[in-house]
C-alpha cells in the first residue's frame, strides 16, 4: 500500500496504540476493499462518531484522505484516521466484520453501549 507523505500539520501515531480494536476479520475486509474497490492512493480508513445526547453515538466507517485535525495510526497494511474531536467517543470501541447468510457488514461494539451495525 502506498502512503502519502505527511506535512507538519498531521499527527502520525506510529508508536501509540490505536484507540479502536480492529478484529482480524475487520482488518481483512478493509484490506480486501482497498485492493478491489479502487480506493485512491493516499486514502485511509476513517472511523468516527456522530451524534450523542439522548440518541447516543452512531459510529461511522469509510475511506478518506487525511485532514489537518486527524490523528493517523498505522496498522500493518493501512492507515486509520480519527478526527481529534471523536477520539474520546472511540476509546475502547471494537470493530468486527460479520458475513453470514442473513447479514454482512461491520459491527461496532463499545463496552458502554449495545452493539450497533453499520447499514
Amino acid at each position: 500500500m502506498n502512503f502519502i507523505p505527511f506535512g507538519s500539520f498531521f499527527t502520525v501515531m506510529i508508536n501509540r496504540h490505536l484507540p479502536v480494536l480492529l478484529t482480524e476479520r475487520a482488518k481483512e475486509e478493509v484490506h480486501h476493499i482497498f485492493l478491489h474497490k479502487n480506493i485512491p492512493a493516499g486514502y485511509g480508513l476513517r472511523i468516527g462518531a456522530k451524534g450523542g445526547g439522548c440518541a447516543g453515538v452512531t459510529y461511522v466507517i469509510g475511506f478518506d484522505k487525511p485532514k489537518p485535525n486527524d490523528d493517523i495510526f498505522e496498522t500493518e497494511v493501512f492507515q486509520v484516521l480519527i478526527e481529534k474531536k471523536h477520539f474520546m467517543h472511540l476509546l475502547g470501541l471494537k470493530v468486527d466484520f460479520i458475513d453470514t447468510e442473513k447479514e454482512r457488514g461491520f459491527l461496532f461494539t463499545h463496552p458502554e453501549a449495545e452493539p450497533v451495525k453499520k447499514e
